[in-house]
């Protein structure tokens, strides 16, 4: 079986990698990292335990990024610094400058695990994980706005196109502001063939029609449970999906069109830190 490959949101999650709080995470300034309150490091541990045996308990094999990465709070969030492909990792360079260096560790990670890098993103590109969605295995959107910049998507183009992958662009809105944390990934989630989960408001109308055109079903999330990261949705396997606690409105709707929804504690790891369970894994190998 291959080790790595995940041009999905929804193949069955085989291979993720994720960091445990530390440290970093637990001493975090809330002003500086735009966090709701400081950490409970001890709890934050807790709740981020439970969500690993979660992902251990639906047949993913979980990969410890044990890499020191001393100030970086945020490193907990290993969706961000790259994208693996079937022919390798992407790596990106986030906008959030007190991220750099995450991008390195993940780099390094990778290499100790046999991945492939196929290029590292540099210059004036700014992309994340955050901001990039398969809507099949040959089309990557990408999130243009504070995180994502045109010159990361040219960049991102480049690399994904001889591998058969086209980009496709989706502008996104102001919102809050450059520091507030925006992606496309806090606006939509795909949790099965053709449906998604939504934030209609926050959506351009032209990515709205294409999801249209291309048969998806929407699953619309309420204001209230936007704030509470109801849009971010991960899908364990086509149907089955996890998502965070508090959010029952849309877990109902979810599950009346069919989906099987766990939820995971994340007062700490999600609500303080304001990044859901898709932040918080970095797929390996789908399907």
């Amino acid at each position: 079986m291959r080790a790595y490959g995940a041009q999905s949101m929804i193949a069955p999650l085989r291979r993720v990698l994720v960091r445990r709080p530390d440290e970093s995470f637990g001493d975090a300034d809330p002003v500086l990292w735009h966090y709701t309150a400081r950490p409970h490091l001890a709890r934050a541990r807790e709740e981020h335990d439970a969500l690993v045996d979660t992902l251990r308990r639906f047949g993913a094999e979980v990969i410890a990024h044990d890499a020191p990465q001393p100030g970086r709070a945020d490193s907990i969030f290993v969706f961000d610094p790259a994208i693996v492909t079937n022919a390798g990792a992407v790596i990106l360079r986030m906008a959030k400058e007190l991220r750099r260096g995450e991008e390195t560790a993940m780099a390094q990670r990778f290499e100790r695990l046999g991945i492939p890098i196929l290029t590292t993103l540099g210059g004036a590109a700014l992309a994340e994980g955050g901001d990039l969605l398969w809507l099949d295995e040959e089309t990557l959107a990408v999130g243009l706005g504070y995180r994502t910049n045109a010159e990361g998507l040219r960049q991102l183009t480049a690399a994904l196109a001889p591998h058969g992958i086209r980009t496709m662009p989706v502008e996104l809105p102001h919102y809050q502001g450059p520091d507030a944390c925006l992606h496309l990934l806090s606006l939509i989630s795909i949790v099965d063939e053709r449906l998604a989960v939504v934030y209609p408001p926050l959506l351009s109308v032209p990515f709205y029609q294409e999801l249209l055109r291309r048969g998806f079903r929407m699953v619309e999330v309420p204001e209230a449970e936007f704030l509470t990261m109801g849009p971010n949705v991960l899908a364990l396997a086509p149907g089955q999906c996890l998502m965070l606690e508090g959010n029952p409105l849309t877990k109902r709707r979810l599950e009346e069109v069919g989906c099987e929804v766990l939820t995971y504690r994340g007062a700490e790891i999600s609500l303080k830190a304001e990044g859901g369970a898709t932040c918080l894994t970095r797929p390996i190998l789908r399907g």
